[in-house]
């Protein structure tokens, strides 16, 4: 049995449908069973289970041999957040493998964790990688740069629905973009190949883009033209702050925004870890086709 954590998020439904096409039992936990839109059958279970709550993750472990941490509290709210749940909600799901025997755990980080990293999801995605190391688990890390079926439904449907899209900041820094599809298939992999343990996985697409050039993409792929305008960074770096204590889940956007626009977010496409060699990765075109190619015609 395989559980994963975030399995109902646009990741975790991949990695389930790539499980399920394997005959693999999986047992997705997640706190709103009721609101899956996943079909439960023979090979799937759905439990109610919170990662802040360590007896709801004890139960959901019987019989589970492998865990996936496919997870994030990057757009939770309130008490749902980078904190209460890349870093404590990972350290219950740690806890309670090891009380239950787990043999194998795999854990979605992301490319470029670091202790003092000015964003909060990475510094605590960061602390989690360190408590994993140490748990004396097997496990597997992997790290991904950026989604990009992500932006491209904060970028690109805005563009496709709207005739309009707003970039965040200047939107001329190249940025890595891997699709989810792509980490899914890595995951499968790590699931399964022993060499992967102990192995921490970078991974990236094939392209380092701006967000100009994203735009351009789902132009060029699906002829649909619009206005873009940008939010220019003094303005997110005000509302940064201000908005800390108003909305938590807005201001962690914006600063992500900023990050994005003023870091270095490449990825060296050449330089993936021998174990993932052999994979062809998706380009944002190919994304654009398989996701919108018939939104010019809708």
């Amino acid at each position: 049995m395989i559980l994963i954590a975030g399995g109902t998020g646009q990741l975790g439904r991949q990695i389930v449908r790539l499980l399920n096409v394997r005959g693999e039992r999986v047992r997705i936990l997640t706190r709103y069973p009721d609101q899956s839109s996943i079909p439960q059958g023979n090979l799937i279970e759905i439990v109610a289970g919170d990662v802040r709550d360590l007896p709801s993750v004890e139960r959901a472990m019987e019989g589970v041999t492998t865990v996936i941490s496919a997870m994030h509290g990057f757009t939770g709210t309130n008490d749902s957040n980078p904190k209460t749940v890349d870093h404590l909600g990972n350290r219950n799901l740690i806890e309670a493998s090891k009380r239950s025997g787990v043999r194998d755990f795999i854990m979605l980080s992301i490319n470029g964790v670091s202790a003092d990293h000015p964003m909060e999801l990475f510094r605590m995605k960061f602390l989690a990688e360190q408590e994993l190391r140490a748990s004396g688990l097997s496990w597997t890390i992997i790290r991904p740069t950026a989604y990009m079926e992500t932006w491209a439904r904060i970028i690109g449907e805005p563009l496709m629905t709207y005739g309009k899209t707003r970039l965040f900041g200047r939107g001329r820094n190249p940025i890595n973009f891997i699709s989810v599809h792509d980490v899914a298939r890595v995951v499968e992999r790590a699931t399964f190949e022993r060499s992967m343990r102990g192995e921490v996985l970078e991974i990236g697409g094939p392209e380092n883009l701006s967000m100009r050039q994203f735009v351009e993409t789902f132009t060029s792929v699906t002829g649909k033209t619009g206005k873009v305008s940008a939010v220019p960074l003094p303005m997110m770096r005000v509302m940064s702050v201000l908005m800390r204590p108003l909305n938590a889940t807005i201001a962690r956007q914006i600063q992500a925004g900023i990050v994005m626009d003023t870091t270095d977010q490449t990825f060296a496409t050449d330089g993936r870890l021998n174990l993932c060699s052999t994979m062809t990765f998706t380009t944002l075109a190919e994304m654009v086709q398989r996701d919108f190619g018939g939104a010019a015609e809708r």
